[in-house]
């Protein structure tokens, strides 16, 4: 039920900076248009977008709000549950337990209530805690996009996940081993266990091993760092085979994209940097995954909503294991 008051806690920020320009603040609670379902959010994780608005750096993330963020809320990942509806919405009903990526829908997501579009949401699987539920949206799809949609995965190929200890990595290695294919994955020391718990036939310390001086060549490497030149990087993709970058920096970005078409000419090697699109069906994949046991979400650690600032402090240094999550109970 909605607080009597009609009055929610949100945390809200005015000028892009550190983690401590947020603060908590007690605002409306908004009400949904036609399309759009109120969500009462028990659960919200944290993705490399919200740091990216957070410190409107790079410069992409500006884009829409130049001098001051474009949105006072952070936060598109959320799981909780319909609490009221708009007259043309089809989907859901008062009471049904959602989850899914509300990026397109004005974002808003660390807060106790938000309002979304009907079609931004998915019924939450029943064997999922929220928690576990509010960490697939993002991570997931971007994961499937990458090894699925642009890198054309299969079985046997031979893939290398750069950043396989992330949000992104996690659900990668999961998607990779469940498809057939050999991975390798390339992270922080303290990250490589967890790495290959979840199935990956090697594992690198990127401080130790360089993968592109290995001499090992790859059918599919996923970047989801972006912290290498392609120029180094595509030493270590086979001929045919394809490079995906996620993340990265908005120079390397321009390189891999300045770099595409001479190499797959000359070197028929695809290069291709991932534009992400939240989407329903990608969604209800990973549900589907979730439910049959072939993957599992993996939470670093929670932080109550009050906390947020620290859960966003955290995620910079660039430690998390998997996914954090903020809880708003």
């Amino acid at each position: 039920m909605e607080p009597k008051d009609g009055k929610m806690k949100a945390v809200v920020y005015d000028t892009y900076g550190t983690p401590d320009v947020l603060r908590m603040e007690e605002v409306e609670i908004p009400q949904p248009g036609q399309h759009e379902v109120l969500v009462r959010v028990h659960a919200a994780s944290v993705n490399s977008w919200d740091w990216d608005l957070l410190r409107g750096k790079p410069f992409l993330a500006r884009l829409g709000g130049l001098r001051k963020p474009r949105y006072r809320t952070l936060g598109a990942d959320i799981a909780g549950r319909v609490v009221s509806v708009g007259d043309a919405v089809q989907k859901f009903r008062i009471g049904d337990e959602v989850f899914g990526d509300i990026s397109g829908c004005g974002w808003g997501g660390f807060a106790e209530y938000v309002c979304a579009s009907e079609e931004a949401l998915t019924h939450k699987p029943e064997s999922l805690s929220f928690e576990q539920a509010a960490a697939i949206p993002q991570a997931a799809v971007l994961a499937l996009q990458g090894l699925r949609d642009n890198g054309k995965i299969s079985k046997g190929h031979q893939v290398l996940i750069n950043g396989a200890g992330g949000g992104v990595g996690t659900f990668g290695i999961q998607y990779a081993k469940s498809l057939g294919a050999e991975v390798t994955g390339v992270d922080r020391a303290e990250k490589l266990d967890m790495i290959r718990s979840l199935g990956a036939d090697f594992v690198m310390d990127y401080k130790k091993e360089d993968f592109t001086c290995s001499g090992r060549r790859y059918d599919l490497i996923l970047d989801v760092v972006g912290n290498r030149s392609i120029f180094e990087i595509k030493k270590a993709i086979k001929p045919g085979g394809s490079y995906v970058m996620v993340g990265g920096t908005l120079p390397r970005i321009l390189q891999a994209l300045l770099a595409q078409p001479l190499t797959a000419l000359i070197e028929k090697k695809n290069v291709k940097v991932l534009v992400h699109k939240p989407n329903y069906d990608d969604q209800l994949f990973w549900k589907s995954m979730v439910e049959k046991g072939q993957v599992t979400p993996i939470i670093d650690s929670t932080y109550a909503l009050e906390d947020t600032a620290k859960a966003l402090e955290y995620f910079g240094e660039g430690r998390v294991a998997g996914k954090v999550v903020i809880v708003m109970e």
